[in-house]
């Protein structure tokens, strides 16, 4: 009966843009979200995992409720396959500033597409979308977001060649006479002259796509997420890029109607920033995504109760089960055991769950809690399947289980995130095979063959990446590595040689 249970138990995918379908279901509606969803915040910031896709889909999904409240959406990055941006080069070098104006171009096609696709024809919008197609912005009507991209930056690229952008020459057709001249865009105000022959300010035609939206009583929302993938591998170009939208993002701020939510990593953030970048002040409705352990606890319930052959085995009441903390517990203890390590002194299995799969930051995402209860579940199915005994009462899970899990989910950590997105910090980790987990500055130094001071450099580093939790202060400053990542880099529990143990090495850190 267990088997079969466990056989059809899932607990979905630990990526949100895996799930777009299944996720409104279980998809857990904490005050952070309440905030993005009333429209108070337009920038959502947290760490890999932390659930900002499950934010950008859960809004994607919900594209109908949002309308009755009178906002557009669009997508302004695919939510799967190949980012727009993916294909973006810089051939000639261009600068943030004009970055700027292609960030500006490309939004102003998603809005003429929202125009025509809600038949919005007055004046403005039809002037929007007629001096982007004059422009080539919209040479044949709606097109993909890659196209869209490409189109905005061919534009801004002929800046560097002004011949090849000044405004087309209308002709009569009938006698060949000069009937006028079709709009350019620009992105500086346009002189006297400029505007009599048709020239139009890039701020000035959004404004009149935000009067347009006012006319018509709406807003649109422009969602960007992934930006983490458009710009892989291109640090330069990714700053770059991504520091002319923040600038755009507050030029668009005066116009009421017309929205950017962004998702962004918080690492990303830091490193566009970390040279200084005085427009980050202004930056103010934003927020960043965590998680404490009631609203993991929720997320993780929430999920459990979509499988029907679990709700009936234990006869509960879905809606029962998730009215609160306390509920919840109990139903996790019903389909979990009480410890996976056994003793007065040591956790709960939940707060076991999260202390193992929290980085160096004393946070928890939920794609590696997912991960880790997923793991869980192939590791007891293959015992059974096997032929070992059920668990005990009416646990699903034995206490191994969930301890077994563990080497899978550090693993996939280490190499699909530290190594992949931090490659420069590999060779460190590599060279910590095997060693003690609680390290000071000098027996780090020895491993490594660095001098001291470019020990503490590479320490800040893993630091920042929450490899390393720092413990104390100079001079008995220690470094320690979480549970985590011990078991992928076969880390032996204890302080190196001269370093004094940590007290709370055998536990979960205070």
């Amino acid at each position: 009966m267990k088997r079969q249970i466990i056989e059809e138990f899932s607990l979905g995918q630990r990526v949100a843009e895996d799930e777009f379908d299944q996720l409104a279901a279980y998809f857990v509606e904490t005050e952070q979200w309440k905030s993005v969803w009333r429209g108070d915040v337009d920038v959502i910031y947290g760490p890999k995992g932390s659930g900002k896709s499950a934010i950008y889909s859960t809004l994607m999904a919900r594209e109908e409720h949002l309308f009755d409240r009178n906002i557009l959406i669009r997508a302004a990055e695919n939510p799967k396959g190949t980012p727009a941006f993916k294909s973006l080069t810089e051939e000639p070098p261009m600068p943030e500033e004009a970055f700027a104006g292609l960030w500006k171009l490309y939004f102003l096609a998603l809005i003429a597409d929202a125009f025509e696709d809600y038949g919005i024809r007055d004046e403005g919008a039809r002037k929007v979308v007629r001096t982007l197609t004059d422009a080539q912005l919209r040479p044949g009507g709606k097109a993909s977001l890659r196209q869209h991209v490409k189109n905005a930056f061919e534009y801004v690229r002929r800046l560097v060649r002004p011949s090849e952008i000044e405004p087309s020459v209308a002709l009569d057709p009938n006698t060949g006479a000069i009937a006028g001249f079709s709009s350019r865009i620009s992105f500086s105000e346009p002189s006297v002259a400029e505007r009599a022959r048709g020239d139009i300010y890039v701020d000035d035609l959004l404004d009149v796509a935000n009067a347009s939206l006012v006319d018509s009583g709406i807003e649109i929302w422009l969602l960007l997420d992934r930006l983490d993938v458009a710009f892989a591998g291109e640090p330069d170009l990714e700053k770059k890029a991504l520091r002319a939208l923040f600038k755009c993002y507050l030029d668009l701020n005066v116009f009421d109607r017309i929205h950017l939510k962004i998702f962004l990593r918080t690492d990303i953030w830091k490193a566009i920033t970390d040279s200084g970048f005085r427009e980050a002040s202004h930056i103010t409705r934003d927020l960043v995504l965590h998680w404490d352990g009631a609203a993991l606890l929720q997320l993780v319930v929430q999920r459990l109760v979509q499988n029907r052959p679990l709700v009936e085995f234990y006869d509960a009441d879905p809606k029962v089960v998730t009215t609160g903390t306390s509920a919840q517990q109990d139903f996790f203890y019903r389909v979990y055991p009480p410890q996976v390590e056994l003793g007065s002194r040591r956790a709960q299995t939940f707060d076991w769950c999260l202390t193992r799969t929290q980085d160096g930051t004393k946070r928890t995402a939920p794609r590696e809690l997912i991960h880790l209860l997923t793991e869980a579940r192939r590791v007891q199915l293959k015992r059974l399947e096997v032929g070992e005994p059920e668990p005990d009462g009416e646990h699903l899970f034995d206490p191994s289980a969930l301890k077994d899990a563990l080497p899978s989910v550090s693993e996939v950590r280490l190499d699909r995130t530290l190594y992949a997105e931090y490659p420069d910090v590999r060779h460190h980790l590599e060279l910590l095979e095997a060693q003690k987990t609680n390290h000071s500055v000098q027996s780090l130094s020895s491993i490594w063959q660095e001098s001291e001071e470019r020990t503490k450099q590479i320490c800040t580093r893993l630091v920042e990446i929450g490899f390393f939790e720092k413990r104390g202060e100079p001079p008995s400053l220690q470094y320690w590595v979480p549970f985590l990542y011990r078991p992928a880099l076969h880390l032996v529990q204890g302080s190196a040689e001269g370093v004094i143990d940590s007290p709370s090495d055998g536990e979960s850190p205070s």
